[in-house]
């Protein structure tokens, strides 16, 4: 793959990174940036996300996605990997920011979904020059590149202490929204987003929360549910909507056969209209 070299005074899309601390002379690039200036929002969170927190990253990321917005993320495992897959599913733009060269992926584990980044048209950069390995500070260094590409910041999971919240204090500093995801008050992987909240930042609970204050003009005048094919999807549908995620509720209030509910179920995921989230929970796509 051909490794591009922008400078951000000279490129529209990475010209906000001028207005960073320790402003990079140099962006090396694998895959295609966006051309012009896009409304931008970086996804960032914990390496080991409770399903909660899975949920809500691919939620949010591929709503966002659908709606033209590109996602901004670290290529790590947990939150990260989420996002970026979630931007792929919905045929959006994603882009990894690297805290080593892009001639070298890391973790290992995520070049399949680098390729996919990259052929579905998104990026990998980083401010680092080939070859370079990947150092403990450099992690550090990368949030701010991660937060000055973006509009806002949306912190889905992270613990009091936290790599997360170096990116917050980058978008802070940078003048960026952050947007914040309430958690669960006795999950140790929401102390530091319930923090966030008492401190100030922006509730989120879907993607409109975002749409409205980085690209109101992104936002439908209407938003309905999937339809479904028969009166059970339909069914089915609304009981997702209306919260309930365990296949086996799903199964009773929808009051059909076992056999009769696993086929429309199986039907629906086909058609990309569920998602299966593992443990016999739904949600829509």
């Amino acid at each position: 793959m051909k490794i591009n070299r922008a400078t951000p005074d000279k490129h529209n899309y990475l010209e906000t990174l001028t207005n960073i601390a320790k402003i990079p002379k140099y962006i090396y690039f694998t895959g295609t940036l966006p051309e012009t200036r896009t409304p931008t929002a970086a996804i960032v969170g914990t390496r080991k996300p409770t399903s909660y927190g899975k949920e809500v990253a691919h939620t949010l990321s591929y709503d966002l996605a659908k709606h033209g917005v590109v996602i901004v993320s670290g290529l790590a495992l947990g939150i990260d990997s989420i996002a970026h897959k979630a931007v792929v599913e919905a045929g959006g733009t994603t882009i990894a920011v690297l805290a080593n060269s892009v001639d070298k992926i890391y973790p290992r584990t995520n070049q399949g979904l680098a390729d996919k980044i990259i052929s579905s048209g998104g990026a990998i950069l980083s401010e680092y020059e080939p070859p370079t390995d990947a150092r403990d500070y450099q992690f550090l260094a990368r949030n701010r590149i991660v937060s000055g590409l973006s509009d806002a910041v949306v912190v889905i999971e992270a613990a009091a202490r936290s790599g997360t919240l170096a990116t917050v204090s980058h978008a802070l500093e940078q003048g960026k929204e952050v947007f914040v995801v309430p958690g669960n008050i006795t999950s140790p992987l929401s102390a530091g987003c319930n923090t966030l909240l008492k401190q100030g930042a922006r509730v989120v609970t879907c993607a409109d929360d975002i749409l409205e204050i980085i690209a109101p003009h992104l936002l439908e005048s209407q938003t309905s549910l999937p339809l479904g094919t028969t009166p059970l999807e339909s069914t089915i549908i609304d009981l997702i909507h209306s919260g309930i995620r365990d296949g086996d509720e799903l199964q009773r209030k929808s009051n059909v056969s076992v056999v009769e509910f696993s086929q429309a179920m199986t039907m629906m995921e086909i058609n990309g209209t569920i998602r299966g989230l593992g443990g016999n929970q739904w949600t829509l796509r």
